[in-house]
């Protein structure tokens, strides 16, 4: 249990995190200050620094918290489908994704948006355990589904040296039976997933369709089909 100092302290950090957030939505990423969110707060500017010694400290923590967010949001989802359902666990990882960004769409900003002007990625990225669990996540829907998915591609149509060796690294030591079409795959099923949301996410579909979820979960149905696999109902 926390002492009490600690857990002020805790919920000070959380307090900070929150109105930073709330900062990009109204004014965009580079509307995250610590001088701001001090003024927010009643704290003066030098206080501030105690908890996050720099901006991008705390946008690297920012992206992290959310990243974890995301990525723990669609595993719990894809998890409540059995591996023998590949279709099932594919829609599930959709659905969840479009949930979670539509109740933190400031988040979905934050790691998928625009980068914060003058913020400097560090060594290894922002939220390297985060990144990992999302791309092979979405490998692994890709590996639950491949047996069919190979009838239908051409396997032959990339070769490892398509893509980046780090990426290549940790699709085969986690998935060594899997060809390198599989990871365009991966990425094909990013794509479909993250364009018509990031459409939605950013207003460009509020005057075109009153029933975006409607529109989207036919956009992942439809990629389902086109790998091999029965849409759920």
């Amino acid at each position: 249990m926390l002492n009490r100092r600690a857990r002020l302290r805790a919920e000070t950090i959380a307090e900070i995190r929150a109105i930073a957030l709330k900062l990009m939505a109204e004014g965009g990423p580079d509307a995250i200050s610590l001088r701001a969110i001090a003024r927010e707060m009643g704290m003066t500017a030098g206080a501030i620094y105690g908890y996050f010694p720099t901006r991008d400290d705390l946008i690297t923590t920012l992206i992290r918290d959310v990243h974890t967010s995301l990525v723990d949001a669609l595993e719990a989802a894809r998890d409540t489908v059995p591996p023998d359902d590949p279709a099932g666990r594919i829609l599930a990882w959709a659905l969840a994704f479009r949930e979670w960004a539509l109740a933190n769409p400031q988040g979905f900003r934050l790691i998928y948006g625009d980068p914060v002007p003058g913020y400097q990625i560090p060594e290894g990225g922002a939220a390297p355990e985060a990144e990992h669990r999302t791309c092979m996540g979405l490998t692994g829907l890709v590996a639950g589904a491949w047996p069919r998915t190979e009838r239908i591609r051409p396997t032959d149509a990339y070769d490892w040296t398509d893509f980046e060796e780090a990426l290549v690294a940790k699709v085969r030591a986690e998935f060594p039976g899997l060809p390198p079409a599989a990871i365009a795959e991966a990425l094909r099923m990013w794509g479909r997933l993250h364009g018509l949301l990031s459409l939605e996410i950013y207003g460009h579909l509020s005057g075109q369709t009153r029933n975006p979820a409607k529109v989207y979960r036919t956009e992942i149905t439809e990629l389902i089909r086109s790998l091999g696999l029965t849409s759920p109902s």
